[in-house]
């Protein structure tokens, strides 16, 4: 599919745009103050070993320690052992004897901080450049499982030729099946330079310092997002074009020619309405061309999806309006995922289907859409309860964690007690106090509806509550106050 790729920058804020056939792809989002640190490798220590977790502590000069499982402290394979057995021949080694506390030791970011949680490490340090990625600690030349079989033994010796005996291992990426010698040459004398870089300053700098940041989300976009079916690449300021124009003139020459300097008067994002596309995709509901709609819930553990039919009645019969409202439903999550940079587990409950090759053609289709991920999925089919269940590997935060923030009033929720709960909240904590002290008056401070009710409907139990325990109850509204907050002043 033919491909644009619009850039909106500004000082404080990168956006970035993937649109085909008119319709946003994929969003990327990168806050001058809130970075990614996945790529970054620093010169870590030891804070804490976790001897009953297998993991330690890493301080690396954030705010909070990352983590490191003892399955990613790396240790090269021992001469014809296969790097999946020496992972599990590492694993089985405890952590305590692998790492101690005080340590400095070389890391590199793997996933970002989210939530609560650090970032997590691993010792492994690998280096992407635009065909290729650099592994030091290796001597393993691997090829991307997308790239043809045929072809993954002759680009191995190819490398393995070219790389010569300096040491190092390589994995060709996706964009390197065409690749010329002399552009995978270029790349592998860069990765070995940018090594070089990594392992000076590693002996100069003290600990928790920052040895090697990864490419910053412009520069990211000539590396990994441009490819034969892009068109275009508009950018909106011409001192990030002609910044892109250098680094892509050094690096990735055949993507220079796609660049352009967008001068429009319109903002950019406005020629496909990439605004209300992020309005949408913030938003649980997402309508269907036929009338159905998708119900997207992001929870701490996994995001559910269920599918509605909706008003769609344009099928002959009830299995034809279920099955193409599934079909349409498999097509839009597969982008809402990329959309939404949803990740982690992911259960999509499809409307049920009671003909077998019905379910078939959905599931397909649904793997069809998520084939064009660039993130690794893995869907399984339909289970008994009629649901399927899917990851999508996670290493930054979705747009929704990235854009907004949980409401102060429901404290992510999604639901707040209704003024009349509250209401009768406050009767019981009235009785409460009543008990333990011994006021002149008790003054409710609480919400305008919440007062409504006391002032209208609950007038007659408030004059009750009052007589019963031999005190005047006042009443102050609060417009600041969210529905469920409330104070109880004693006068």
């Amino acid at each position: 599919m033919q491909q644009d790729i619009l850039i909106n920058w500004s000082p404080q804020e990168t956006r970035v745009a993937v649109v085909e056939h008119s319709a946003v792809q994929e969003l990327h989002v990168e806050r001058t103050l809130e970075r990614g640190l996945v790529g970054n490798v620093y010169l870590g220590k030891v804070a804490r070993v976790l001897p009953g977790m297998q993991s330690a502590f890493i301080d690396i000069g954030l705010e909070r320690a990352a983590f490191l499982h003892v399955a990613d402290v790396w240790h090269p394979p021992a001469e014809g052992e296969t790097i999946s057995a020496a992972r599990t021949a590492q694993a089985l080694i405890p952590i305590e004897r692998q790492v101690f506390e005080g340590q400095a030791l070389m890391v590199q970011v793997i996933k970002d901080p989210m939530g609560t949680k650090g970032a997590r490490l691993s010792t492994q340090i690998s280096i992407a450049g635009r065909m290729l990625v650099f592994l030091p600690q290796d001597d393993h030349v691997g090829v991307s499982q997308k790239i043809p079989l045929a072809q993954r033994e002759e680009l191995r010796q190819r490398v393995q030729t070219l790389a010569g005996s300096e040491g190092g291992g390589f994995i060709l990426r996706t964009n390197a099946e065409d690749a010329q010698d002399t552009e995978l040459a270029d790349d592998i004398a860069y990765l070995r330079k940018a090594w070089a870089r990594i392992k000076s300053a590693s002996l100069k700098l003290p600990p928790t310092s920052l040895l090697h940041q990864d490419l910053n989300l412009l520069q990211r976009v000539l590396r990994d997002l441009v490819g034969e079916s892009t068109q275009t690449i508009r950018v909106d300021s011409r001192e990030q074009f002609e910044a892109l124009q250098a680094f892509g003139a050094e690096f990735m020459p055949q993507a220079v020619k796609k660049l352009q300097h967008y001068k429009g008067e319109r903002p950019i994002f406005d020629l496909y309405a990439i605004d209300e596309e992020i309005a949408k995709a913030l938003g649980r509901r997402v309508d269907l061309k036929s009338g159905g709609y998708l119900i997207i819930d992001q929870t701490e553990a996994l995001t559910t999806v269920d599918v509605n039919t909706g008003g769609f009645v344009g099928a002959r019969n009830f299995d034809d309006t279920i099955f193409k409202t599934n079909l349409e439903a498999a097509q839009a999550l597969a982008r809402q995922l990329r959309l939404r940079n949803l990740g982690g587990i992911i259960v999509a409950d499809f409307i049920d289907m009671a003909r077998a090759d019905h379910r078939d053609a959905v599931l397909a289709e649904f793997k069809k859409q998520l084939a064009r991920d660039r993130v690794k999925t893995m869907a399984g089919g339909f289970s008994q309860l009629g649901l399927v269940e899917m990851t999508r590997k996670r290493t930054r935060e979705s747009l929704a964690h990235m854009l907004c923030e949980p409401c102060p009033v429901c404290e992510g929720k999604g639901i707040v007690k209704t003024a009349r709960s509250v209401v009768y909240d406050i009767f019981r904590e009235i009785l409460r106090e009543a008990r333990q002290f011994n006021p002149q008056e008790f003054r409710i401070v609480a919400a305008p509806k919440v007062i409504e009710l006391f002032l209208d409907e609950e007038s007659q139990h408030l004059a009750g509550l009052s007589e019963f325990i031999g005190k005047p109850v006042s009443l102050q509204s609060e417009t600041a106050m969210g529905q469920e907050q409330y104070d109880i002043v004693l006068l």
